[in-house]
Parts: structure tokens; C-alpha cells; sequence
């Protein structure tokens, strides 16, 4: 029962990325990313990891992707319709993703894989001391980098409403929400 469910969520992860990265409606796109995030999710509830389920359903499933929801209606109309990209930009994209997953291919190639019994033999107290630790092997630099990255992306969204908003006060009726 738990490999077809693992199928199921797989086969769902990867319609729907495909689905978001190829839609060409802004708001279609966040809400396939958001059916992503919520089977990456399936996948931690799957293995017995609750606690990072719920986080991924709440902070990203439900957080971000209600944030960028928000950005969207704010700077584009609702039903916006993205134009199709250069041929050369689709192929340059297209190298991008080949050499992605060709670096991910000889990543598992070479990492023995080991399987862990469950979530028993894992510690949240490690987990939470090594995403705070700023030595070495610690991972606080990542996670603030992060933090700031997001900080940029919700600073960006509203310097670009705000512009979209007040371009013109001759055109202001005209301008979406």
C-alpha cells in the first residue's frame, strides 16, 4: 500500500511541477505549486515524519504560496497571460535543466544509499541544534540567507505593486488591483 501511495504522490509532483512551470496563467501556476508542496508533504506524513508535514503544509504549502497568490493579484491582472519565451531562452533553460539533472543523477550514482528504520532513530533536539549552529557543520548561515532571500522577495513584491499602482494617475482607472 505505501509504494502505490509513493507512486501516486511521485506521479502528482511531477505532473503538477511540470504543470507549473509550463502554464502560462501566473495564478494556475502558484496553485500547482501549492498541490507540489502539499505532495512533498504526503511524502513526510508517508515515511512518519508528522511534525515536518505539518511544517511544509503550514510555512510553505500554506504561507508562501498564499504570498505569492497575494503578489500576484496585487501586480498583474487576474487572469494574466504570460508571453512565450524566445526559442533561445527556452533551449538555454532547457541545458539548465538537463545539467540540474544530470548533477543530481551522479549524485545518487555515487551516494550509497542506507535505509533508516523510522522516525524513532531520528532527533529533533539534533536537527534543531545543527539548523542553529553556526560552526561547522552547522546550518545557520544557510537558514538565514534564506530568510533573507524571502525578506527580498516581499520587499520586491511590494516596491513592484506600489510602482504598478502609482505609474500614472492618468492611467490609474485602468491599472488592476
Amino acid at each position: 500500500m505505501e509504494k502505490i501511495v509513493f507512486y501516486i504522490l511521485a506521479i502528482a509532483i511531477l505532473a503538477l511541477s511540470l504543470l507549473s512551470v509550463l502554464s502560462q496563467r501566473l495564478l494556475r501556476s502558484a496553485v500547482y505549486l501549492f498541490g507540489v508542496l502539499a505532495a512533498v508533504a504526503g511524502f513526510y506524513f508517508l515515511v512518519g515524519y508528522n511534525f515536518l508535514g505539518a511544517v511544509q503544509l503550514t510555512v510553505y504549502a500554506g504561507g508562501i504560496v498564499v504570498l505569492i497568490i497575494f503578489s500576484i493579484l496585487l501586480t498583474h491582472e487576474i487572469d494574466h497571460k504570460m508571453e512565450r519565451p524566445s526559442w533561445l531562452r527556452a533551449g538555454a533553460a532547457g541545458l539548465m535543466c538537463a545539467a540540474g539533472a544530470a548533477m543530481v543523477l551522479q549524485l545518487l550514482a555515487s551516494t550509497p544509499l542506507t535505509r533508516v528504520d523510522g522516525p524513532e532513530n531520528s532527533d529533533l533536539d539534533t536537527l534543531g541544534g545543527l539548523l542553529l549552529t553556526p560552526g561547522e557543520g552547522g546550518y545557520l548561515l544557510p537558514f538565514e540567507l534564506i530568510s533573507i532571500l524571502l525578506l527580498a522577495a516581499i520587499i520586491g513584491a511590494v516596491v513592484i505593486a506600489k510602482h504598478k499602482l502609482g505609474a500614472g494617475s492618468e492611467n490609474q482607472e485602468n491599472q488592476p488591483l
